[in-house]
């Protein structure tokens, strides 16, 4: 039932704000050139790698030994606008539409986070991840790891129907209010480096 609400729903968004897809990615090219997607490999169900597609919303700036600036020197304005409104998120839908992702369920983080999760962590991989989750609306960015880690297990023990609607609802009610978009100090959240207990 879960896979087949995922299907629906994501088809019918992408069709009905494709004309609102297709802006972005015009706004995206216009105000920071190609590629317009960004893709990275993730960790899905069962901790298997897929490639997440999202829109680009930083430049891709480099130092003088070629390495990535920090996410602070490389999101512009235009970016920050996009992340706060979560329209760079949109094209996980096509995730969804593949069966790598689903509408609802812990987010995928970085692939070099695996071997620093303890046992009750990497229990995050036992479900699909999500587009939104439990933790992102109970704080989003503005929590710590911990506390994220902690509910997305919630979720992973306690995972229903109602409850996948239940979030979706409160996270249209957080992408409208523009809560929790980024933790203190940071545009986005600072790096996971692992937890003490097992």
């Amino acid at each position: 039932m879960k896979r087949l609400f995922d299907i629906i729903i994501s088809l019918s968004v992408l069709l009905i704000l494709s004309p609102v897809i297709l802006f972005v990615a015009w706004k995206i090219q216009k105000n920071l050139g190609s590629p317009v997607l960004f893709r990275q490999t993730r960790p899905g169900l069962n901790g298997v790698p897929f490639e997440m597609v999202k829109f680009r919303s930083m430049k891709d700036a480099l130092d003088k030994d070629g390495n990535l600036l920090p996410d602070s020197e490389r999101l512009t304005p235009f970016g920050s606008k996009l992340r706060s409104t979560s329209l760079d998120e949109l094209p996980e839908l096509w995730n969804v539409l593949k069966g790598e992702m689903s509408l609802v369920g812990p987010r995928p983080l970085l692939m070099e986070y695996l071997p620093l999760y303890n046992d009750k962590q990497a229990r995050r991989h036992e479900v699909r991840p999500g587009v939104t989750g439990w933790a992102q609306v109970n704080g989003r960015n503005a929590i710590s790891w911990e506390q994220k880690f902690d509910l997305d297990i919630w979720y992973v023990d306690n995972r229903s129907f109602k409850l996948d609607f239940k979030i979706l609802l409160l996270t249209v009610k957080k992408v409208l209010i523009k809560d929790g978009i980024s933790a203190d100090g940071h545009v986005t959240i600072e790096p996971f480096t692992g937890t003490k207990s097992k």
